[in-house]
């Protein structure tokens, strides 16, 4: 399978470094789509040229839109994009377990499960905006997934590229999810770790 990593950033310089020194370690290309951060974290993504590839949006175009410049460009070299996070929620390492929960001869979107998101300090709004959001993909007649909400995904190229969801913000990742039902793309699911600094921190 060829397989790429697919970073959205906005404000998280402070992060980066470390994902992308763990994203490494899988030996998957690596694009970085900086959504026009104003943190210092274009220039954190500029210094890590040459281990990844880095697309620059010069002002803040959503979630979305980043996913798609990164799905985009990794089109050219994976038949797969993995996403993930910059914020160090998640440790792309375990990318090797949402390829593996891939059923052979299928292509399906596969969403890593965040465990553990109902204790410890994962805010309250997590939980909930997690609860309501798979509820409200169900209602649409989308596929019924425990974590609509996360970052972590594996994403079967052109196949996602071709869904051609409307929204370009945080929206963009749930309103795939629905149009994956309707167009008859599978959605799997795999168990990931998380990682939330406790409130205070």
């Amino acid at each position: 399978m060829r397989c790429a990593f697919v970073i959205p950033l906005y404000n998280h310089a402070a992060t980066l470094a470390t994902v992308v020194e763990r994203a490494r370690e899988v030996g998957y290309p690596i694009i970085i789509v900086d959504d026009g951060s104003t943190d210092g974290g274009a220039e954190q993504a500029d210094r890590l040229e040459g281990v990844a590839q880095v697309i620059h949006h010069p002002e803040n175009r959503g979630k979305g839109a980043a996913l798609i410049s990164g799905m985009e460009a990794a089109a050219k070299l994976a038949d797969w994009a993995v996403s993930v996070d910059a914020d160090g929620q998640h440790d792309p390492r375990e990318a090797f377990t949402l390829v593996a929960a891939i059923p052979e001869g299928e292509r399906p979107i596969v969403i890593g499960a965040r465990e553990g998101m109902d204790s410890g300090p994962v805010p309250w709004t997590s939980r909930f905006g997690r609860k309501f959001s798979n509820f409200w993909i169900w209602a649409a007649g989308g596929h019924l997934v425990s974590d609509s909400q996360s970052g972590f995904r594996v994403y079967p190229l052109p196949e996602t590229l071709e869904l051609l969801p409307r929204g370009r913000h945080f929206q963009y990742e749930v309103e795939l999810l629905v149009l994956a039902r309707w167009r008859g793309v599978p959605v799997v699911e795999a168990p990931v770790k998380v990682h939330y600094e406790p409130r205070g921190k």
